[in-house]
């Protein structure tokens, strides 16, 4: 029996999805605890109360969750510092041209 090793990148994901997940428990849960424009008595008041929280919970933490994930991939680049540019030529522009307008009034 062989077992294979977890690539680095799945391994970011799924750290950076329970981060995100976690946070949106937390957002959510001031949300509730704050009564955020009534929402402690939307959510305590109704029968589908705890489907809006799951609701809530699932798709801050989908966006949570990329925003975590997109930080950390751009956080990996490397400074591209290094003035190896290439030559610098400069651009020529345009000279504007006189045009003659001839009066046809007849």
């Amino acid at each position: 029996m062989t077992t294979q090793k977890t690539p680095d990148l799945i391994k970011l994901y799924i750290k950076s999805c329970a981060i995100g997940f976690a946070a949106a428990a937390v957002f959510v849960g001031m949300l509730l605890a704050f009564d955020v424009v009534g929402l402690w008595g939307l959510v305590s008041g109704s029968s589908a109360g705890i489907l809006a929280v799951i609701m809530m919970w699932i798709f801050n933490g989908i966006v949570f969750a990329g925003v975590q994930f997109g930080i950390k991939i751009m956080s990996m680049a490397e400074d591209d510092d290094d003035d190896r540019g290439g030559k610098h030529i400069p651009v020529h522009l345009a000279e504007p041209i006189p045009v003659r307008h001839a009066d046809q009034r007849g």
